[in-house]
């Protein structure tokens, strides 16, 4: 059977295949794991079934400064665990509802391309499937990189696939040693520190969480210290062995080549991740790749194949689901709203945020950005403690854990960057996303409306979703006509 398009990938790349359908279009979905990508079974939404008690334990731990004393919280780790894979078993439900929905096919395992137009699926229940498209969507996702470390393989090591899957824990670790010093290190130092882990996190670079800006960095460091992290930054492991604890991590400085042995129960691997391009046997295809692997698309994410697009993380840059549900949208208006303008991706207002604690919220240039591009530039940095909620909240001037906004504007107020480490930071950067989408970018846009919303990323997970994908319930062919109805909108 010739397919009008073929989808390979289950995460972002679903929603362009239920609306390929709903178009009446003839989709294959090929996925050799869970349905749902790296968000639903291993990232973003276990993750933060995990981050929000950790949270609520760091909050009851400073709950003293504003009068209240609890005694010493319990923690149900099988509770939390039950609710953890109650949201990963949804991928269960969700191939059920792809596998009855009509115009789509499922092929249950490894798709490779065979010819421009072609691809063969080694099936997980055994043998191979032939299959044709006429368009493709690559939305294959990336894996944990395994650094070359002598023993790891012998030893044994955890990764955030492993992790939410054969070696997720009985009970939080005694102690845990983290390699790698970017996001998802940081959100496992926060969960598990707060459970009562000692974690030792093990970077190469010289701040922890080396995409954000300096000083919001430093925030973090300062307090992940003050928890009982240890954190070591430019330190690369070269060794891994068994030791009383579990585990013995040799790991040199890489300034000095001062060597640190490191004990801990467990390893977990977090210092980056590949594309899964080398899975797809892409040379047939005509699809180019970068010297790291990831896809090339051009600004509307077509490949070097016309024919062929990609969407999410195996095309490289920042890699979150907001980030692929954004360029989802793009894709769908181009192939499917027929007669209207293409739109283009544009990844200037990328915002993300770190769900450690503190919270870091970022969009923008950092001012090491700005400052290595000569752009003169205002800088803005205020504390919580400097308003009356966060004096309600109990921040004090000279507290460690005295959340801080940094805001960066060029000589005409256009915001260059903004970045925000304490409660709730990733919500409050989300208006500023909004603002640097709107004005010039939206040239036809007229002021007080929701385009800028409709035309931002959001950043996933976080309370900001609520109020903008709110509009996504809107019924846009029936106004209400306060003349003819009283009921006005419902809620549902």
């Amino acid at each position: 059977m010739i397919f009008d398009l073929v989808v390979i990938g289950t995460g972002a790349g679903l929603t362009v295949a239920e609306r390929a359908a709903q178009e009446g279009l003839q989709v294959a979905i090929v996925e050799k794991g869970k349905f749902g990508g790296t968000c639903l079974t291993r990232g973003c939404i276990p993750s933060k079934m995990l981050v929000y008690p950790a949270d609520l334990l760091r909050e009851a731990q400073r709950a003293h400064k504003v009068g209240i004393h609890f005694e010493e919280p319990q923690v149900d780790w099988q509770q939390i665990s039950r609710r953890v894979w109650a949201q990963i078993d949804i991928s269960q439900s969700i191939q059920e509802t792809f596998s009855k929905l009509p115009n789509i096919t499922l092929f249950l395992g490894e798709g490779r391309f065979t010819g421009m137009h072609s691809m063969s699926v080694r099936l997980n229940a055994g043998g191979d499937e032939q299959l044709e498209g006429k368009k493709f969507l690559i939305a294959a996702g990336a894996r944990t990189w395994m650094p070359p470390i002598e023993g790891l393989e012998e030893t044994g090591y955890l990764t955030s696939e492993s992790f939410f899957g054969s070696q997720y824990p009985k009970k939080p670790w005694k102690s845990l040693a983290i390699v790698g010093g970017g996001i998802i290190a940081a959100e496992f130092a926060h969960i598990f520190s707060a459970l009562g882990t000692q974690v030792t996190i093990i970077g190469r670079n010289k701040q922890l969480l080396p995409w954000e800006d300096e000083e919001i960095a430093r925030l973090v460091h300062w307090q992940f210290e003050d928890f009982g992290i240890r954190v070591l930054t430019e330190h690369e492991v070269v060794r891994i062995q068994p030791g009383k604890a579990g585990r013995e991590i040799i790991a040199r400085k890489r300034s000095s080549g001062e060597l640190v042995t490191v004990s801990a129960q467990e390893v977990l691997i977090a210092a980056g991740v590949v594309p899964q391009t080398d899975t797809l046997d892409l040379a047939q295809s005509g699809v180019q790749t970068d010297a790291q692997g990831w896809i090339k698309t051009d600004e509307y994410l077509q490949t070097s194949s016309p024919h062929i697009y990609a969407l999410g993380d195996i095309i490289g840059g920042h890699l979150f689901r907001h980030k692929a549900n954004y360029e989802a949208d793009i894709l769908m208006h181009n192939l499917f709203d027929l007669g209207e303008p293409r739109r283009a991706a544009d990844y200037s207002a990328m915002p993300w945020a770190v769900f450690c604690c503190p919270q870091v919220g970022h969009v923008g240039l950092t001012e090491k950005q700005v400052r290595n591009r000569g752009i003169k530039y205002y800088c803005a940095r205020y504390r919580y403690s400097y308003i009356a909620a966060g004096i309600a909240m109990g921040y004090r001037d000279d507290d460690g854990d005295n959340g801080l906004v940094k805001l960066l504007l060029d000589e005409e107020l256009h915001i260059l960057g903004v970045h925000i480490a304490g409660f709730q930071a990733g919500a409050l950067v989300q208006p500023f996303v909004y603002l640097m989408n709107a004005g010039e970018k939206l040239k036809d846009a007229k002021a007080g409306t929701i385009e800028p919303l409709m035309h931002s990323m959001v950043i996933h997970p976080t309370l900001s979703e609520l109020a903008a994908w709110s509009v996504e319930s809107v019924d846009w062919k029936h106004p209400i006509d306060p003349a003819v109805s009283a009921e006005g909108a419902r809620v549902y």
